[in-house]
Formats: structure tokens, sequence, C-alpha cells
């Protein structure tokens, strides 16, 4: 295959994902967004391109998560690469989610990080079935201990 072929087919499962996948700049600054984050977060590409990952992070947790970034930006390295990260996240409307995702570290040709890329899946029903399921098996547990 060509590489314009490559650059094309990588287009199209981009944009075509139903996952959110996105890349931010070193600074945190998220320079893509696809239509799976769209759907996702209710921002447009337009709204979010530009923008501190910020817009998707609960306050909360925005210290603990910076201290992360930083710190994989500077080393060049994550767990997360190989294994799913599971965190919260914030919509438009300010609603939160539940979130598994993956990453890689992008290097520019000089071998430099140039930032981050996700694949972001929302797994809130699984959260709140996997959540009803625990709270059965405390209330059975509790009742059996009687």
């Amino acid at each position: 295959m060509s590489d314009m072929t490559i650059t094309w087919l990588s287009e199209q499962i981009v944009e075509g994902s139903a996952d959110a996948i996105m890349f931010s700049d070193v600074a945190g600054n998220i320079r893509l967004w696809n239509k799976g984050a769209e759907v996702m977060f209710g921002y447009t590409a337009a709204e979010a391109e530009g923008k501190s990952l910020d817009l998707i992070i609960p306050e909360n947790l925005r210290g603990r998560h910076w201290e992360g970034y930083h710190r994989v930006m500077a080393s060049g390295v994550t767990r997360y690469a190989t294994e799913l990260l599971s965190a919260p996240g914030i919509r438009k409307d300010g609603s939160r989610l539940s979130l598994e995702f993956s990453m890689v570290i992008v290097r520019d040709a000089n071998g430099s990080i140039v930032g981050t890329g996700a694949i972001i899946r929302d797994v809130s029903a699984r959260w709140l079935k996997e959540k009803v399921l625990r709270e059965q098996i405390k209330t059975l547990e509790e009742n059996r201990a009687h």
C-alpha cells in the first residue's frame, strides 16, 4: 500500500470510530478530537481543539491528572500503553461518565515527545450494572450473616 492509502485509511478509522480518539500536545492541549469524542463528551472538534484537557476532567481530579501527565511527558513512559486506565470524565452538560482508555506516546521524527494519543471508551452502563450487582451481593451477605 502507498503512504497515501495508509494515511487515508488511518483518517477513516479515526473519524469513523465510535470510541473517542484524541491527541493532546505536551502542554495538555487537545489537538485532535474525532466524531466519537464529539458524541461522548458533547463538544464539537471546533470547541475542543486548542483547549486544555481540563475540558473533560472532573475538577476534583485535575491535580492528580496533571501530576501524572507531566511525569509521562517528561519520562516518555506510561503503563497505560499496555494497560487500561479507568477514570471518570465529564461531559459538556456537566454529567459524569465512567471511562476506560489506553494511551500512546507520540514522538516526532527526531524521537522527541510531542504529546499523547488516547482511545477512550464510555463504560458508564457497565459500571452501573456492576454497582447494582455489588450492592445486591452486599445485601445477600448481610442477610446471610443474620
